[in-house]
């Protein structure tokens, strides 16, 4: 083989992981549409919007009534959740790409978390 197809192979294999491990995080996860989000939101007390984008995006726009903290610090901040143990804790952020690691990450805390589709971008887009 040459060094070209070994960094070819490499690659693949790379890109392969990461697909993996992306279905092994989201399944059994709801995925849902902004649409959807909304109806739960204004039909039951029983679910919060997690925004876990950065401090600056937030700064610029969110979802009204939504709690904030951003992926990179979930882990760390995760008790500050345990008040909505009871709660579904639907994650967005920009696209849906972070929100679904976020509430893989929940779910494995323990938590009843979903991941909102294409993130505050489909929202806005749904008004």
């Amino acid at each position: 083989m040459t060094f070209f197809q070994i960094l070819l192979l490499l690659v693949v294999l790379l890109m392969l992981v990461s697909i993996i491990k992306r279905f092994l995080t989201t399944r059994g996860l709801n995925n849902y549409e902004p649409y959807e989000v909304k109806d739960k939101i204004k039909d039951s007390l029983n679910v919060i919007l997690l925004d876990v984008r950065t401090i600056a995006e937030r700064k610029s726009q969110s979802i009204k009534g939504s709690f904030h903290i951003p992926l990179h610090e979930l882990e760390r901040r995760a008790d500050e959740l345990k008040r909505f143990r009871d709660k579904e804790i639907i994650c967005y952020c920009k696209s849906g790409s972070r929100s679904v690691v976020a509430a893989g990450k929940l779910k494995k805390l323990g938590f009843n978390s979903a991941n909102m589709k294409g993130g505050i971008t489909k929202w806005n887009l749904n008004r």
